[in-house]
């Protein structure tokens, strides 16, 4: 007969999961070793499932292990959540929010933001992990993050999407350059190999292929480029052009450079927003950020 695990099993499973080491996990919880592994065996028993591989010398955690984790790190979360309403803490946005930012945002919008939103909500602890779309994504289902900045469309379920505003898409080229005429623009002119885009991953490369039309890939040069700085500097060596957020016009990206960005159609943009879990009871906590990216990207 399968038995509820209590908070404290849940608690010492998950510090197993992340120190992967019987002794450092007991250290973890402030309880012996031998208490400890006796913590993990009954909740084997009580939910009468393998979720530690005992065979090698190094922990292994199964794969019935990493799905009760993901579970129970969603547990503990509701559990904090119950506490916090428990203490009568009427306040929005007070306390820890993790969020989660792609890269191709958090270079550009996050450092005119954060003072403002310090300002305004002194009593935030903004805890903030910077990945790609499907890593961060990941996390917020696993209950690791609260809530998600990021480029939409982009494939999610069991989320809330709150779209904020529209980012448009510039021309990106070194100044000079015999690859394009900014001014006059036209994707038929370009040659094979003249476009450089993120490597597969990257939400901006999908984003900026559909939003620019990018039809005819001979004219995409096949690898991408790592990270945005490395994309930049390849454009600053007139290896090709890119296509670039509006955000980044006034990026520190963009100093010292000889890169320079061209406005393009209303209809090539990407749309940034805020995604949470569905359900998740700070949802109106997480409006409110949102309304505050509207205000700040409107003023």
């Amino acid at each position: 007969m399968i038995r509820a695990p209590t908070l404290k099993q849940l608690q010492y499973f998950l510090a197993l999961t992340e120190t992967a080491h019987f002794g450092r996990a007991a250290e973890r919880c402030f309880v012996s070793q031998s208490a400890f592994s006796n913590a993990i065996r009954e909740l084997e028993e009580g939910l009468d499932a393998e979720l530690v591989d005992r065979t090698n010398r190094s922990v292994t955690i199964t794969a019935t292990g990493h799905e009760v984790a993901v579970q129970a790190r969603l547990v503990m979360r509701d559990v904090e959540s119950l506490v916090e309403t428990a203490r009568g803490s009427d306040e929005p946005l007070t306390g820890e929010l993790r969020l989660g930012v792609i890269p191709t945002i958090a270079p550009f919008l996050l450092p005119g933001a954060l003072p403002r939103l310090r300002k305004a909500y002194p009593d935030l602890e903004l805890l903030l992990a910077e990945d790609q779309t499907e890593r961060i994504y990941g996390r917020l289902m696993d209950g690791d993050l609260d809530l998600l900045l990021l480029a939409l469309p982009w494939s999610m379920r069991g989320v809330e999407e709150m779209p904020l505003f529209r980012d448009r898409f510039c021309l990106a080229c070194r100044i000079g350059t015999s690859r394009v005429e900014p001014e006059t623009y036209r994707y038929n002119r370009l040659d094979a190999d003249s476009i450089l885009l993120l490597e597969d991953g990257h939400c901006l490369r999908e984003h900026a292929l559909a939003a620019c039309k990018l039809r005819d890939t001979e004219k995409v040069r096949r690898f991408g480029a790592s990270s945005l700085l490395t994309l930049i500097e390849m454009v600053d060596a007139d290896l090709g052009i890119t296509f670039l957020p509006e955000m980044a016009r006034d990026s520190t990206l963009l100093r010292n450079t000889r890169v320079r960005l061209w406005p393009m159609s209303e209809k090539s943009y990407r749309t940034i927003g805020l995604v949470w879990r569905k359900g998740s009871r700070r949802a109106a906590e997480f409006r409110m950020l949102g309304e505050f990216f509207r205000d700040l990207q409107a003023s």
